[in-house]
């Protein structure tokens, strides 16, 4: 799978982007999928666009409908939500990036959590892969 990662805040995301290649290395997907990081103000603003939620969040993900293209879809991700998280849930800034994108992931390839068994195979299927980077909950 090839990950397109754009940049739209002024955050250094070198070693985001080392990590997200080492979280995604071992997938086995044909499709391509595009990580872009955004501000608190762009979040809110596609949230509240697509979603009618008019606050921010961590991360957004959006299906392509193109089915000529080899994009599986884009992946939102608030930095700054990422970080103000990870000191919440009381881990890695790493570990949070790693589980935003990879829930991103999962949904573009259909995977929810309306009810509590969904959110378990979704949880799991997650677990599995954030395993294989060395970032289990701790």
């Amino acid at each position: 799978m090839k990950i397109e990662i754009h940049n739209q805040t002024h955050e250094d995301i070198n070693e985001v982007e080392v990590l997200l290649r080492k979280i995604f290395k071992p997938v086995k997907e044909k499709n391509n999928i595009q990580i872009i990081f955004v501000t608190q103000i762009e979040i809110q603003e596609l949230n509240k666009k697509y979603r009618n939620i008019d606050r921010p969040t961590d991360v957004l993900s959006f299906i392509n409908d193109d089915k000529d293209d080899k994009s599986l879809g884009d992946i939102f991700i608030s930095l700054e939500q990422a970080s103000i998280q990870a000191k919440e849930f009381e881990h890695s800034f790493e570990r949070e990036i790693g589980f935003l994108a990879v829930h991103g992931y999962l949904h573009l390839k259909g995977y929810d959590h309306y009810t509590k068994a969904e959110e378990e195979i979704m949880k799991e299927e997650q677990e599995k892969i954030l395993k294989k980077a060395n970032l289990e909950r701790s």
